[in-house]
């Protein structure tokens, strides 16, 4: 089976600055596509897409506040006037809150569900009015949460958010069906982000797969769900977390 190619094809990865967001936008540029990154952090963002730019790749930096309706449409008109067309989102940015319910504010609420929700929202629409002119439509990806099927204490703007990116990618897949665009989702479970020498066996024991999970899984999940052969593939939330949902746990 040949290699899928992404040359020629326009991505756009949304907080894509740091941790999955930056593996998910590496792995598009060595695989031939231009990315677009998008991030609040200016000073990150511009890092990786000089570092992309450095190894022979291909990245546009454009700051972005997912929360804002205007820096969404500006994202998406820059992407589109710069290389002609997009092909596929990865709408990746968002952000945690674990406090108990009894303290979290009505604003601080809001933020999450706008950073993580809304946003998925607001960039699948903006996107797909430039996709639907493609003749193979585009491809949409959406990053829940294994947290919006499983809980812990303290977690319910952030449960609420990822719960709500499953659902809605199967409400966007039904709408856009028939402008040719897929919408998939990804539930990733434990990725870990930072040091990953510092992980005890402990941790990884508690996977089917018997490892911690890092960017690049998840980022080898975005190239399957948006190659053009695998459209068939649709409407989906795809977990990817070593099996640690499926784990039964004992107290020893």
């Amino acid at each position: 089976m040949n290699e899928v190619s992404f040359k020629k094809h326009v991505v756009i990865v949304t907080g894509a600055a740091n941790g999955i967001g930056r593996g998910i936008a590496n792995l598009y540029a060595e695989k031939d596509a231009v990315v677009v990154l998008a991030d609040y952090d200016e000073e990150k963002g511009r890092q990786v897409t000089e570092s992309i730019n450095n190894n022979g790749g291909k990245a546009l930096f454009v700051p972005t506040d997912v929360r804002r309706e205007e820096d969404i449409k500006n994202l998406m008109k820059t992407a589109f006037d710069t290389y002609g067309r997009i092909d596929i989102l990865i709408n990746n940015a968002g952000k945690g809150l674990f406090k108990s319910p009894y303290d979290v504010t009505i604003d601080e609420w809001d933020d999450v569900i706008f950073t993580n929700l809304r946003s998925v929202f607001l960039g699948s629409r903006e996107a797909a009015k430039y996709m639907r002119e493609n003749e193979n439509g585009g491809s949409i990806v959406n990053i829940a949460s294994t947290r919006a099927i499983m809980s812990e204490p303290n977690s319910e703007a952030y449960a609420a958010t990822k719960g709500g990116i499953t659902a809605i990618t199967h409400a966007l897949a039904a709408s856009f069906t028939q402008d040719g665009i897929a919408v998939n989702c990804i539930s990733p479970g434990w990725i870990e982000t930072g040091d990953y020498a510092n992980l005890r066996d402990a941790d990884h024991r508690q996977h089917f797969s018997n490892r911690v999970g890092k960017p690049d899984d998840i980022a080898r999940a975005c190239l399957y769900l948006t190659a053009r052969e695998n459209n068939f593939v649709n409407g989906v939330n795809l977990v990817v977390d070593g099996g640690m949902t499926r784990k039964m746990i004992y107290e020893e």
